[in-house]
């Protein structure tokens, strides 16, 4: 097994049910390690968070968006008009900033030796 890590940036997946308030959870994860060509997306709503904030959210449009970055992260027809992008501009397409109910937070950065391990490890740390 090999012990050499690679630098990875992640960012987490955030959900601002009314952006007017800014409450907000975490509910996915977003990792790119350029040595690897890896992007990747996880995420999980949490029905019973996003009610709190907003009783009239609207559950599926979240879904929809969570499953949107899940898509572009994968590439190919999902992806959209981001489909030809490369890992790592898709990942900067993700995580440039917005005000939308789903929306990304700021970039952080560490060392992995398994990006795809990674990508679990900060959703169940972060998001779960």
């Amino acid at each position: 097994m090999s012990t050499e890590r690679d630098v990875f940036e992640y960012a987490l997946v955030r959900v601002v049910p009314r952006v007017e308030r800014g409450e907000m959870f975490n509910a996915g994860v977003l990792v790119y390690c350029r040595a690897k060509s890896f992007v990747a997306a996880r995420t999980h709503l949490d029905e019973t968070k996003l009610r709190a904030l907003d009783p009239d959210a609207d559950v599926a449009g979240v879904r929809a968006a969570l499953r949107a970055v899940e898509g572009v992260c994968g590439g190919g027809e999902a992806a959209g008009q981001a489909a030809g992008d490369d890992a790592g501009r898709r990942f900067r397409w993700l995580i440039a900033p917005r005000s939308t109910v789903v929306q990304p937070g700021p970039v952080h950065t560490g060392l992995t030796a398994d990006p795809e391990a990674e990508v679990e490890r900060l959703l169940d740390l972060l998001v779960r």
